[in-house]
């Protein structure tokens, strides 16, 4: 028994428990790009193709399109600098970096194969935010259309610009000390 009187085989199960939790497909953001996709007049996409390298959340096959709409905890999201579980930190940390790890070789994949890869992060489909980002999402998605079919590239939509982000950071910086 611990000291909250529980016994360890409880807390594992609890912990799966909660783990299993965690969706994978059809979360509130992916939901989200995708209703306003279709409202932005852009059905027919598939979802989570197999046939794409890292299954893709929402894919257009004869754009070469391939959109990742990643949670800013699991994918470590540049601009929320989210910290680290403070518990099992060595686990964390190395789950965090296979993440990152796969992330970046599917994209890379993609890319190779002359694919348009958007990376979608869960904080830029907040209120305030979802209108200007899937507006961002569906002017690439219609210009891949326009775009020659060997060039691949990574977009990162919803990112503020980098002058933005450095005021932001450095605002942050001064009111931690």
């Amino acid at each position: 028994m611990s000291s909250r009187g529980h016994s360890p085989v409880d807390r594992a199960t609890a912990t799966r428990h909660v783990m299993q939790a965690n969706r994978s497909v059809d979360t509130s953001p992916e939901m989200r790009v995708r209703a306003s996709l279709r409202e932005a007049g852009l059905p027919g996409y598939r979802l989570h193709w197999k046939k794409a390298p890292g299954r893709p959340d929402v894919c257009y096959p004869g754009r070469k399109v391939a959109i990742f709409v990643n949670g800013c905890f699991w994918h470590r999201c540049p601009y929320c600098s989210l910290p680290t579980p403070k518990s099992n930190v060595d686990f964390w940390e190395g789950k965090f970096a296979r993440n990152q790890a796969r992330d970046q070789r599917n994209h890379q994949q993609l890319v190779d194969a002359g694919w348009t890869v958007l990376v979608v992060w869960e904080c830029r489909l907040k209120k305030g935010r979802l209108e200007d980002t899937m507006g961002k999402v569906a002017d690439e998605v219609r210009r891949a259309k326009l775009r020659d079919k060997g060039e691949g590239q990574v977009v990162e939509v919803g990112v503020p610009s980098a002058w933005r982000l450095a005021v932001a950071r450095h605002r942050l910086s001064r009111g931690r000390r």
